[in-house]
């Protein structure tokens, strides 16, 4: 199973990833590596400010190609499979402020 490491340095990073329409929680990660829908991964990963790693097992939901359109960088959009609401609360938490945002992100 394939290991992916991420360090989100500011909360606009971490909104950008974050995947609130993939039930019950899904993170993208930028990757140039290749992978296919469906594939197990193991994520780990630190939160802005923070100096705890996380990590979880997941499924890849998302492909985003080397040369997506809009400008969006190439990675996996991944399903978070153990503990995900753990992980849901860790994040809502610290994007409170910015879940409204209309800002664009990594996927939409």
């Amino acid at each position: 199973m394939p290991n992916l490491v991420v360090k989100f340095e500011s909360l606009q990073q971490l909104y950008r990833a974050y995947m609130p329409f993939i039930k019950p929680i899904g993170m993208f990660i930028t990757t140039t590596e290749s992978f296919t829908l469906g594939q197990e991964v193991r994520v780990s990963y630190q939160l802005p400010a923070m100096n705890q790693v996380y990590d979880f097992s997941g499924s890849v939901v998302w492909i985003n190609p080397l040369g997506a359109s809009g400008g969006r960088p190439a990675g996996v959009g991944v399903k978070i499979l153990t503990e995900p609401d753990f992980h849901k609360h860790h994040i809502e938490q610290l994007l409170s402020s910015e879940l409204a945002s209309a800002d664009l992100t990594c996927t939409m």
